[in-house]
């Protein structure tokens, strides 16, 4: 599985991940489609082949790493996977998790999980669209005292100047993405998903399901998620 785990990690966010469609986005624009990774890595073969996927990327680019770490809620399995896969290999990676904000009590601090210092560390996202959570997670590890070798994410949208406010952020290290949404869009048309979801009504993508809090792929009868779905 790992020698082609990032060809199986596409087709599967071509398959559970991508919709396409009519989607109202949370800044007030609409979108032809719309991707949401967690349904990928947050399933138990899904996240087996990101860890493995990312692992390899991270190799492939030579990056000498501490730790991998990168913003709640997107990161966080990424993270895990990566951190379990380079163990299972022999060679350990950490991982590191940043909340959006301080905590109010206890240590108050903005980092869990791998703290030391020095460390040199890799941030991970999972989309990148304007770039904003992943601009964050530069920011408060560079804060904390980590040195950021590298930064990738699952999916580049490529849109709303994302690239390039997460390149700027992150200078001089650079940042990679797996796959362009082109990619999975193409994966997920060559497996013929469009044909059989078909195109679902307009909603906003902000909407979460009345079942559980995933995010709404539909609002037809109520907000259901993909696993709630009718």
């Amino acid at each position: 599985m790992a020698a082609n785990a990032r060809e199986q990690l596409r087709a599967m966010l071509a398959e559970k991940s991508f919709r396409l469609g009519e989607f109202k986005l949370s800044s007030g624009g609409t979108s032809d489609y719309y991707i949401d990774c967690r349904l990928t890595t947050l399933d138990g073969r899904g996240a087996l082949l990101t860890g493995q996927a990312v692992l390899q990327e991270i190799h492939r680019q030579g990056w000498q790493i501490d730790a991998i770490g990168g913003l709640t809620l997107g990161a966080d399995p990424i993270v895990v996977a990566t951190s379990i896969v380079s163990t299972q290999q022999g060679r350990p990676i950490h991982g590191f998790l940043v909340r959006k904000a301080e905590k109010g009590h206890g240590t108050g601090q903005r980092i869990e999980g791998f703290r030391e210092k020095p460390a040199r560390v890799a941030i991970v996202d999972d989309v990148c669209t304007t770039g904003a959570s992943t601009v964050q997670a530069i920011e408060a590890a560079r804060e904390h005292g980590f040195e950021i070798v590298g930064v990738m994410c699952l999916v580049d949208r490529q849109q709303d100047n994302g690239r390039a406010n997460v390149e700027q952020a992150a200078s001089p290290a650079p940042l990679v993405a797996l796959f362009t949404a082109n990619d999975v869009r193409a994966e997920h048309i060559r497996l013929g998903r469009h044909e059989k979801s078909g195109a679902p009504a307009i909603f906003a993508v902000s909407a979460r399901c009345d079942f559980c809090d995933r995010p709404a792929v539909t609002n037809v009868p109520g907000n259901r998620c993909e696993v709630h779905r009718p």
